[in-house]
Formats: structure tokens, C-alpha cells, sequence
């Protein structure tokens, strides 16, 4: 069995100040990562190479997006909708609206192996406590949108899929529990991948490396946890912010793991030990990530 270890931290890479940043990617053909900050409703880019940065405001809170075959476009799961999105000239060109008249939003999401896009939704009530109201949609390359037959959640999070496309990850944050279960045309039914047990945090956005293992970020506990394919606990990379939110290898041997972060939430005294709360960090790692799959539909 293997036995986890424990690694040097994290170092930052860019003090964003993000609130809620996410859905980190890296763009292998501009050498740039995009990530979102959700409550700012912001997109943003960062040459790490040059340390150049860009930004794009959105027109309502962005969760989760996908690159595109198309380079001039980015595939968006806005708060309420799918769009396609022109960095150019940020020209919009929406294509559903998700759960419409529901109190959802978009969250999580990544392209699985066959260029399809894949993502949740999370429960937002007005009052109360999140209950299990969200579901899992894919987006087609014909651009039709389907709800995937799988258990519905609070918080969906940690989307992710194995090297060769056969097995999906995913979860609901508030369980603390991370799934799998086979996956193709139809996904099969969902088993326990991964179990945080009694602990004051969340499994939240993940990516896999070459070698099949998953790299979950954990928000509350200021880590990333690498997972074996078998579910066993390989490696811990400590964050220096407790609320890290997704990991994405990139660089030109993918082999630089970056993760987002947040500050939402924390208070004032918080904060004042987090000084770096909504940075982007980057580590080495001693494995090769994948390259980020690309949703394969057009715009219309």
C-alpha cells in the first residue's frame, strides 16, 4: 500500500485577490492559464512566462469553462447559461439556459476525453441549508445538452476524467465524499472513490495526471490530496490558504501543478493569517499532467 507523504508547500504565483477564483486551465498552445473569479464575475489569463495578465468582464457570474478546438473562443458555464465567448471582441453567443426557473447555478465543470463538455449545478436557496437539488449535464459536439443519469447534488465539484476517457470523477462538496463510475455514452454507476471522513473541509475541483492519479483540491484544509486510481492516498501538498478551490498542471512539461483560491468567507482575523487567501500558487511535481481537453462543437 502506499504510503502518503507530506510536501513542501506551495509558493504563489500571482496575488490575485480573487473572492471565489476556479476552474483553472492551461492553454498548452498560448503557454497561459484562464481561471474565473466566480464572484467577481471576471475571466482572467496570465502568461506565467511573461507575466503578462488580462482580463474580461462577464455578464453575470462565470463557473466553470472549457477551451475550444477554435482558439478564438472559450465555451462558458455562466451562473444560468451556456454561452460560447470571443476573446477578441467578447462577443457572446448563448446556447441554453440550465435549470431555468430553479434556485441553481452552473458550477464545476471539464471536456472529457471526446471533446464534450461535462458539468454540474449547485443548490443556491434563498434561506436554509443547500439540499441536493443540482444535477450533471453534458453539452454534445452537436451542441445538444443532455442531464446525465447520476445522483443529484448540493455542490457538484471535482469533475474530472481518467487518461483514457473510461472513468468519470465527480462529487457533491458537502458530502465530503469524492465518486467514480465507468463512463462513455452513459455513465455507469457511481462508486466511492474517496472518503474524507469527520474533517471541517471539502473535496472541491480536481484534475488527473498521465499516470491515472487524481489531484482533488480541499477546500477548508489548505491542501491538494493526490489520489491513486485505486482511491489510496499517494501524496498531500500543503497550500498555504485553507480554501484552495481547483488544480491544473501546465507549463511546458505540465509538470508545474497550479491551483486557485478563495477568500470568501473568511473573516477579518482570517484573513489576517491568510495573506494570501485568492492567490494563484504553483509546486513541482515530480509526475506529468495532461493536456486540457478541448470542447470539439462550434459556435452556432
Amino acid at each position: 500500500m502506499t504510503v502518503a507523504t507530506a510536501l513542501p508547500a506551495m509558493q504563489v504565483t500571482l496575488d490575485a485577490g480573487n473572492v471565489l477564483g476556479e476552474g483553472i486551465v492551461w492553454c498548452e498552445r498560448a503557454q497561459a492559464l484562464y481561471w474565473t473569479d466566480i464572484q467577481r464575475a471576471t475571466l482572467f489569463r496570465f502568461h506565467p512566462g511573461s507575466g503578462e495578465q488580462e482580463q474580461w468582464p462577464m455578464p453575470e457570474r462565470l463557473a466553470s469553462f472549457a477551451l475550444c478546438e477554435d482558439t478564438n473562443w472559450l465555451l462558458l458555464a455562466l451562473a444560468s447559461q451556456l454561452a460560447f465567448f470571443r476573446l477578441a471582441d467578447g462577443e457572446l453567443r448563448t446556447l441554453h439556459a440550465v435549470e431555468a426557473g430553479m434556485p441553481t447555478r452552473c458550477n464545476d465543470g471539464a471536456c472529457d476525453r471526446d471533446g464534450r463538455f461535462v458539468f454540474g449545478t449547485m443548490h443556491e436557496p434563498a434561506t436554509g441549508e443547500k439540499q441536493p437539488r443540482g444535477s450533471f449535464w453534458r453539452l454534445n459536439t452537436d451542441l445538444s445538452l443532455e442531464r446525465l443519469a447520476l445522483p443529484q447534488v448540493a455542490i457538484s465539484n471535482s469533475i474530472a476524467f481518467s487518461p483514457e476517457g473510461t472513468t468519470m470523477y465527480f462529487c457533491d462538496s458537502l458530502s465530503r465524499r469524492i465518486h467514480c463510475c465507468t463512463y462513455g455514452d452513459a455513465p455507469g454507476e457511481p462508486q466511492l472513490f474517496a472518503d474524507l471522513g469527520d474533517v471541517p473541509g471539502e473535496p472541491d475541483g480536481s484534475c488527473v495526471d498521465a499516470d491515472g492519479s487524481l489531484w482533488n483540491a480541499q477546500w477548508g484544509l489548505g491542501r491538494i490530496v493526490r489520489y491513486a486510481p485505486d482511491g489510496s492516498v499517494q501524496q498531500i501538498v500543503t497550500v498555504p490558504a485553507s480554501q484552495p478551490t481547483r488544480p491544473a498542471f501546465g507549463g511546458q512539461q505540465l509538470q508545474t501543478l497550479y491551483v486557485t483560491s478563495a477568500r470568501d468567507g473568511l473573516r477579518a482575523e482570517q484573513l489576517a493569517d491568510e495573506p494570501h487567501a485568492g492567490a494563484l500558487f504553483q509546486w513541482h511535481a515530480d509526475v506529468h499532467g495532461l493536456p486540457e481537453p478541448r470542447f470539439a462543437g462550434s459556435p452556432p
